[in-house]
């Protein structure tokens, strides 16, 4: 007896699995899915539907009057007149059906489509006072110029202004009723299958907060009073400065190299075009540190720092202790100072098949005895 419950209990799940597994789901899409003229056709495709590989009946009800219009997986209908009108979809196996419902808006045929323009922004000047090329983008500077030691991490972010007021109503008897933006074109919140057309934020001007260091593609849709509408595209590029200035690093008393690291974040994301062009660390120190005492017979004074590079894994990527002391003059050096520079590209060194993208670290490191004093260490991450 025992066994038979246990049978016919097994028996029960298989069969819940089964017709889970074949449950049917109505699922249409239909081109072209916006902007659609009266008189123009519209062609719908139910090949979506589920379950696949079963043979299934399609009907189609365009008027929303009960009855169905046309059968087939796929059908082509016109609609001769302005106006929102309800589409369904009925799928049916042999026992078992389901519908969808869709609102599909028609506009006169004569109607002339807005033009989205989502804006582009420069400032004057970087963070060091160069100026600035301007172009079909938006390029920010996120500048931290005079951090203390105590942050070691490149996490600010900034605001971008963005703006459409130069997109066009399109007729000149027109208006533009609606300016909606799409800051995340990887993401489709609808399921619709466009990535253009799911809004975070709406308005003609919008201030978007919180943006980090990358390269972000975003997009405007911009919607006039007859219905039509439009999308483009902008990049927005926000590049990183951080600079830290005087400030000491302790000696290697136990024979173990002293090191201060910092933190940065790099994104080399080619899927969504958020690409980092380079990482750079620039740092500058004294040749000789004034308080340091010489030791007969040695060259103890004689500074030595150095960069080196880490990814997300702590795998080192590269390092400036190659560089002579002699050939340590990049940038702004002085008859006082060294300068070392390490650099890492975003096509080679942050790619998936290299040492990656997110947190790395730019390590500074003394292997010298004496406590060394830095003029500055500047960490760049630059997308544009």
């Amino acid at each position: 007896m025992a066994l038979l419950f246990i049978s016919a209990s097994l028996a029960g799940c298989l069969s819940g699995d089964e017709t889970s597994s074949s449950e049917v789901e109505a699922i249409f899409d239909y081109e072209p899915d916006k902007n659609i003229r009266t008189d123009a056709d519209i062609d719908f495709d139910a090949g979506a539907s589920l379950p696949s590989g079963v043979s299934l009946t399609y009907k189609w009800d365009f008027d929303n009057d009960g009855d169905y219009d046309e059968t087939g997986r796929t059908t082509t209908w016109s609609y001769p007149d302005v106006g929102e009108y309800e589409v369904t979809l009925t799928v049916t196996d042999s026992t078992n059906s389901d519908s969808q419902t869709r609102t599909i808006k028609i506009i006169d045929a004569d109607a002339v489509e807005p033009n989205a323009d989502a804006g582009s922004d420069a400032p004057v000047s970087d963070c060091e006072g160069e100026s600035v090329s301007s172009g079909s983008y938006y390029i920010a500077y996120i500048c931290e110029m005079d951090k203390s030691t105590s942050n070691k991490n490149l996490l600010a972010t900034t605001t971008i202004n963005l703006d459409g007021s130069n997109s066009e109503a399109g007729d000149s008897g027109e208006y533009i009723s609606n300016w909606e933006w799409d800051l995340d074109l990887e993401r489709d919140n609808d399921g619709d299958g466009d990535y253009k057309n799911d809004p975070d934020e709406t308005g003609e001007y919008f201030d978007w907060k919180e943006v980090p260091a990358g390269e972000h593609k975003i997009a405007l849709t911009v919607t006039n009073g007859a219905g039509l509408s439009n999308v483009d595209e902008v990049v927005v590029y926000v590049n990183y400065v951080a600079k830290w200035n005087d400030f000491a690093i302790g000696g290697n008393t136990s024979n173990n190299p002293i090191d201060i690291e910092f933190a940065f974040p790099v994104t080399q994301d080619t899927d969504s075009g958020n690409t980092i062009r380079r990482a750079v660390g620039e740092l500058v120190y004294l040749k000789e540190d004034a308080d340091c005492t010489p030791v007969f017979g040695t060259n103890n004074c004689r500074a030595k720092l150095d960069l080196y590079g880490f990814n997300s894994t702590d795998e080192e990527a590269g390092n400036t202790s190659a560089i002579g002391l002699d050939q340590r003059q990049n940038g702004d050096c002085d008859s006082d100072t060294d300068c070392v520079w390490l650099q890492f590209t975003g096509s080679y060194h942050f790619s998936e098949s290299q040492w990656k993208d997110d947190e790395w670290t730019m390590t500074l490191r003394n292997e010298k005895v004496n406590d060394l004093e830095i003029e500055s260490l500047i960490i760049r991450l630059v997308y544009k």
